[in-house]
């Protein structure tokens, strides 16, 4: 299996290249692309670059560990982190679904409002309170 793994330097990205390596191969790919194939950037400030990319590497599975995840940077530079978080998973996903993979794509907590005490699920209603 080929897992293309996106946010390689990030914390959960950096763990996840671990705990998915007995799955199959993982092809780790920061800003600067995976490694042997730089030229090929997996930056999610440009999703326009990331059909290539995906369209290159023919994943079967992709998994998005990569975010934009400054909070207080995220109020003054809301274009970039709405590239980041929400445009590129959006492209993310129409790539996997037309070559039919999974997409495992991590979110946060602060998609929610902060109120209630129970865990939420995928079909949860958000209402963030920022950026």
């Amino acid at each position: 299996m080929k897992i293309l793994l996106l946010g390689k330097n990030g914390q959960l990205g950096w763990e996840l290249q671990r705990a998915l390596a007995p799955l199959g191969e993982v092809l780790a790919c920061g800003r600067d692309g995976p490694q042997g194939l730089e030229e090929l950037s997996a930056d999610l400030a440009q999703p326009a670059r990331l059909p290539a990319l995906i369209e290159r590497l023919r994943p079967d599975l992709i998994v998005n560990a990569a975010a934009f995840t400054a909070v207080d940077q995220a109020e003054s530079q809301s274009d970039l982190a709405h590239q980041v978080n929400a445009v590129a998973p959006g492209v993310l996903a129409t790539c996997a679904a037309e070559l039919g993979v999974p997409l495992v794509h991590y979110s946060t907590d602060y998609v929610f409002d902060g109120s209630g005490e129970h865990a939420r699920d995928e079909e949860a209603p958000t209402g963030p309170l920022n950026v």
